[in-house]
């Protein structure tokens, strides 16, 4: 089995560098004029000279988050500023796809119980799976179709999570549990709005360390979307408490204490290092990068070498 990952990589380096780089330049670009050219191109129209000047010389530096000179900007002279990954970009982000993909295949084949011999790498932009005794495909297929389901769920304070999980919830309210502690959690049921966010409004992910404690902690940035519907939904509960649940675990619940505008989240909840990459990474590949399709099938016997 394999998946192509080339184009998946292209596009996120592109929408990665508009969204952390126009933030970070002051640069004000209306939704309306991003467009896409092609799979390996972007563009972006602004009207002042000025403006043109400076997200040029911000993309062709660096941003945080991709490697220095990810992008080869040409100013088109007519208002317009073409993006292009380049080479070195695009083989460092595609190694990182493969490696993100390689280890989300294991998790998922480990968490089906089923029997997992390898997982390579097949040239470039594909990843090549042994698997003994598996005769149903689909069924393979199916396992790294599923995302993870990303949600923020507001904390219900009318009454103590424990006494919900002994007798009955409020209302359009649910009790949860804690995805490293296990303890409960009462939130409010999942609704629009709370459907307004997902696993795909994340374009980033990664482990990291709290500046002031040095503790373990998942950071993450959503895309331009995200970015902005987070922005309103943190703007709606300042002063509450708001859960941010992966796959119906709370993974932690912090007060808000003022609007979050600038697209970066940093998660704590006590973690180990180990237990950081793992959030980190189901944030980042909750659905595999790259389409998956089969494209040969061979038998190989129990206790056989690929």
């Amino acid at each position: 089995m394999t998946t192509p990952l080339r184009d998946r990589a292209t596009r996120l380096i592109l929408a990665f560098a508009m969204t952390s780089v126009i933030s970070a330049a002051t640069v004000v670009l209306p939704h309306a004029a991003r467009a896409e050219d092609q799979f390996d191109k972007m563009r972006a129209k602004i009207a002042d000279a000025k403006g043109r000047d400076q997200l040029a010389r911000k993309l062709a530096s660096a941003a945080e988050g991709l490697p220095s000179h990810a992008v080869a900007v040409t100013d088109g002279g007519d208002g317009a500023v073409r993006l292009a990954p380049t080479d070195a970009a695009s083989r460092a982000r595609l190694n990182e796809l493969v490696e993100d993909s390689i280890a989300m295949i294991e998790q998922r084949l480990k968490d089906a119980g089923i029997k997992l011999v390898s997982v390579v790498p097949d040239g470039t932009d594909r990843i090549r799976i042994f698997l003994p005794g598996v005769t149903d495909p689909e069924r393979i297929t199916a396992i790294f179709a599923r995302k993870v389901k990303v949600s923020f769920r507001q904390i219900d304070a009318s009454m103590s999570a424990e006494q919900a999980q002994s007798g009955t919830p409020p209302e359009g309210s649910e009790v949860l549990l804690g995805f490293k502690d296990k303890r409960p959690y009462l939130v409010t049921k999942e609704s629009s709005k709370d459907s307004a966010l997902d696993g795909n409004d994340i374009s980033y992910a990664a482990p990291g360390f709290a500046s002031g404690t040095k503790d373990p902690v998942a950071q993450f940035r959503f895309n331009g979307r995200g970015a902005r519907r987070f922005a309103h939904l943190t703007e709606e509960n300042v002063g509450q408490a708001l859960a941010i649940v992966l796959d119906d675990k709370v993974i932690s619940a912090p007060v808000i204490r003022e609007p979050i505008t600038a697209g970066s989240v940093q998660i704590s909840g006590n973690f180990t290092l180990e237990e950081a990459n793992s959030v980190a990474m189901l944030l980042r590949a909750g659905a595999l990068p790259g389409h998956l399709t089969l494209v040969e099938q061979q038998v190989v016997q129990p206790g056989a070498k690929p």
